[in-house]
């Protein structure tokens, strides 16, 4: 044990939310019983890298007694996370300037046959592409990266038309003939339209009731469609019919999680005015479930949201 910076966490200020987490990339913080908790001494640096993020203001660094920080112990944690946690953590310890700590993690790699992404020739795009740990879940996952579409379409739109405008510009300058500049995302999108008119109407990222925050900016005053996995699939019309203009949460109450489901989803309520909440789910017995879970959170929550229910059947039919 020595004394040294090592954050500590207010129990009765922190409220669950997870945000702390993925900026955590020594994967020293978890949620357990709706708690954000240090997990051990020995993956926490001291640095604070966590802090900014709290909305709570539920964590702090302070000097203590504890068990030295490991960085070899550290780094057998990241490797099996990927690369781009790799990376983030590597540029943490290079921002706070523990060269140290930095050529230990080096080391690491090497004697562990790793590839040392800040070395190769990508280490730029890679270090400049990885998502924004701000965003994403307690997974640290960067598929779980909370987006809202309908913002990024028209950001892509806005921004495909720049990047054409430019490469005609170019063209122009250099005396060339402009026939057909389109950018690449520009050809993708005309074929797709001559194939078929329907556009998916997502409006949100990610879906699983699992990974979707309750505290996401696009749940405030949303109409929520929480449908059963099988749903999409067995029903054609389920963009233009039941996805369209709704935010979307998606699970299987028979395989996954129900309790965790109901807690999920109570938090949801609580933290969001929802406007309305439809709940799709197939006619096989065991799919109600999720309509129960839904009735059961709203009790919990002490919410008064109207509900309407669809029932789809196993050829795609509705049935309700």
């Amino acid at each position: 044990m020595e004394i040294r910076k090592i954050i500590e966490i207010d129990e009765d200020k922190c409220n669950g939310c997870g945000l702390c987490i993925p900026n955590c990339p020594e994967g020293a913080l978890q949620v357990i019983d709706g708690k954000a908790r240090l997990i051990s001494d020995l993956f926490c640096d001291g640095l604070g890298a966590c802090i900014g993020q709290c909305p709570q203001e539920a964590i702090r660094v302070i000097e203590k007694e504890a068990e030295p920080y490991s960085e070899s112990k550290v780094m057998e944690n990241i490797v099996k996370r990927g690369k781009n946690t790799i990376v983030a953590h590597l540029r943490h310890l290079k921002e706070h300037n523990e060269m140290e700590l930095f050529d230990e993690a080096i080391r690491y790699l090497k004697a562990n046959n790793q590839e040392n992404p800040l070395s190769d020739e990508e280490a730029g795009k890679v270090l400049e592409d990885a998502p924004d740990s701000r965003d994403r879940l307690p997974c640290g996952c960067p598929g779980t990266v909370v987006m809202n579409l309908r913002e990024k379409e028209a950001e892509n739109k806005s921004g495909a038309s720049a990047f054409a405008s430019e490469k005609k510009t170019v063209a122009a300058n250099a005396g060339l003939k402009v026939k057909n500049m389109d950018s690449e995302p520009e050809k993708i999108e005309k074929n797709l339209k001559q194939k078929t008119d329907r556009k998916s109407r997502l409006g949100q990222w990610p879906v699983q009731i699992t990974l979707v925050p309750s505290n996401a900016p696009y749940l405030r005053n949303a109409r929520l469609l929480i449908a059963a996995d099988c749903v999409p699939f067995a029903y054609a019309g389920f963009h233009e019919d039941m996805l369209d203009g709704k935010i979307l949460l998606v699970g299987c109450p028979k395989l996954d999680d129900s309790e965790f489901y109901l807690k999920k989803i109570t938090e949801i309520l609580r933290q969001n005015d929802l406007k309305s909440i439809t709940v799709a789910h197939m006619e096989v017995p065991c799919c109600f479930g999720m309509l129960g879970i839904v009735r059961q959170a709203l009790k919990d929550s002490g919410k008064d949201i109207p509900v309407e229910e669809i029932t789809i059947g196993i050829k795609g039919n509705v049935i309700t």
